[in-house]
């Protein structure tokens, strides 16, 4: 896997490294970097509405959202010798997310040599409003 995602990194391709990963495939993600920044977009899709009364996303599938931009941030902007395992991640539902595609960003905060704090925020229209925000800490292993 480390492989990949050193190819994915010097080809600039981050997409083929998000569609080896079932579980992303499963959700619709999809992920490309801007000048460093990783954004993972989650397209929607009837099968990850949570309450078609509303309608709204299902919560679960934000909170994967989240969690995997925060991981496909620290892969893109670190040099790991493992892939980050998550210690804990806390998400906070800001409001309903409307079924429409979703937008996720996070922010290395901290990285140390065995752990990495990261801020997710995701959105649907605009930034400026998220729908849902997280606090993740990772296990990681850098050179020293």
């Amino acid at each position: 896997m480390l492989e990949r995602i050193a190819a994915a990194r010097a080809g600039g391709h981050l997409d083929a490294l998000v569609q080896a990963i079932p579980y992303a495939r499963f959700l619709g993600l999809t992920a490309a970097a801007d000048a460093g920044v990783v954004t993972v977009t989650m397209k929607f899709s009837d099968h990850i509405v949570g309450n078609p009364a509303l309608p709204a996303l299902h919560g679960g599938t934000l909170g994967a959202l989240l969690e995997s931009a925060a991981i496909f941030q620290l892969l893109w902007a670190s040099e790991t010798v493992l892939l980050p395992k998550t210690i804990s991640i806390t998400v906070d539902y800001l409001r309903s997310a409307r079924p429409v595609d979703t937008h996720a960003r996070g922010i290395v905060t901290k990285l140390g040599r065995r752990v990495a704090n990261v801020r997710v925020e995701a959105w649907q229209d605009d930034p400026a409003a998220p729908v849902a925000t997280a606090h993740a800490h990772f296990l990681v292993k850098r050179e020293a």
